[in-house]
């Protein structure tokens, strides 16, 4: 273990004792919103020290399995390396569950999320594929136990979607979600294609956070102009005869928003502005992104639409994500919905570089208290 890694840990331990005496003293509930606080606190600590004083166990056990293995008795020696190797195993797992733990936590990745799909150069292969995109992510959403709700779609004459944005309700949203965004590749012999050629076309992705109503962006409303609309539909009894869908542009960036779900114009105009709201907060977002790639470029990168982050190779069943250098020969069992390997992965991936952002910081530190 590093000794960063190990020194953060400490304090760690440190502050539980800290907590524990906090909370077991007198007046602990004179203030319910500080004991609450304390509380929190409390309990996401624990979580870290619990693993680490198993470490430290299992530590002390490899150094007493190591001393044992120098023994004369050969079984004695046998039974010791036998137990090196178990700590040794154990000591890796709990050390990569240290480090997942001492990985700051985006407050937004517990929210719900906007997911929107954009049909790319490729035409009505593009729109099609966009539209598998779209049933990857609801599968996917169903295996979590999420609900997904359509705000807008916009369909193509030969299926698929020229544009699509969904609603994704759950737990964790978010935060499993949010390396989806950007440019999406898919490289496949269309249905529309006669001649057997594989073509390549591209669909872009973006996932936002679902604003906090306490925390969204103010909208003015002398910036924005809301317009009715009929929405679009396949007809029959449930076809919408009135006005209800909206389309609401934020006049200062030109963002739209459009909401055509519900039968409501009222419900609609609430969901447009929610979109609204995450596309401006997203934009912040990517801009202070874009800021922070000037002076280091991410693993992961900013999530740009611009950003390629992956092709999808239907003749040799390969997905390729490009940030993490991930290749996948399971297309099928992906375009199904099983996408926990590749999320994992840039989990773990954006978990490695956030730490070493922090060991670097905490060594910048130091150097500047050595100064």
């Amino acid at each position: 273990m590093k000794p960063f890694v190990r020194d953060t840990l400490e304090r760690q331990r440190l502050r539980l004792h800290e907590l524990d005496a906090l909370l077991s003293a007198p007046d602990a509930v004179d203030d319910i919103e500080r004991f609450r606080q304390l509380t929190r606190e409390h309990a996401d600590t624990d979580a870290v020290v619990q693993p680490y004083l198993r470490y430290l166990q299992r530590e002390a056990d490899w150094h007493a399995a190591r001393a044992m293995a120098q023994d004369d008795d050969p079984d004695l020696a046998a039974m010791a390396r036998e137990e090196i190797a178990a700590a040794e195993a154990d000591l890796a797992a709990l050390e990569a569950e240290l480090h997942a733990r001492l990985v700051p936590r985006d407050p937004d990745d517990e929210r719900n999320a906007f997911l929107e799909i954009r049909a790319g150069t490729g035409g009505d292969e593009a729109a099609l594929f966009a539209g598998d995109l779209a049933r990857m992510y609801t599968r996917y959403a169903e295996r979590q136990g999420w609900r997904v709700e359509t705000v807008s779609e916009s369909p193509a004459e030969l299926g698929g979607y020229k544009e699509l944005v969904l609603r994704i309700v759950g737990p964790r949203a978010y935060g499993l979600l949010r390396f989806e965004s950007g440019g999406h590749r898919v490289q496949r012999v269309p249905v529309t294609e006669s001649q057997g050629r594989i073509h390549t076309s591209a669909c872009t992705v973006a996932v936002m956070p679902e604003p906090d109503e306490a925390e969204a962006i103010h909208l003015n409303p002398a910036d924005l102009r809301i317009d009715t609309f009929r929405a679009s539909g396949a007809g029959g009894q449930h076809i919408n005869k009135t006005d209800s869908a909206v389309r609401v542009v934020h006049l200062p960036t030109g963002i739209v928003a459009e909401c055509q779900d519900g039968r409501s114009q009222h419900s609609n105009k609430a969901k447009a502005l929610q979109v609204l709201q995450a596309r401006l907060q997203e934009k912040e977002r990517s801009e202070r992104a874009a800021r922070e790639a000037a002076e280091r470029k991410g693993l992961i990168g900013s999530g740009d639409r611009s950003d390629r982050i992956r092709t999808y190779n239907f003749p040799q069943g390969r997905l390729t994500d490009h940030r993490i250098n991930l290749t996948l020969y399971k297309l099928g069992l992906i375009m199904e919905g099983d996408l926990d390997e590749v999320i994992q992965a840039l989990q773990v991936a954006r978990g490695a570089e956030l730490m070493a952002e922090l060991e670097q910081r905490a060594e910048q530190a130091a150097l500047g208290t050595l100064a």
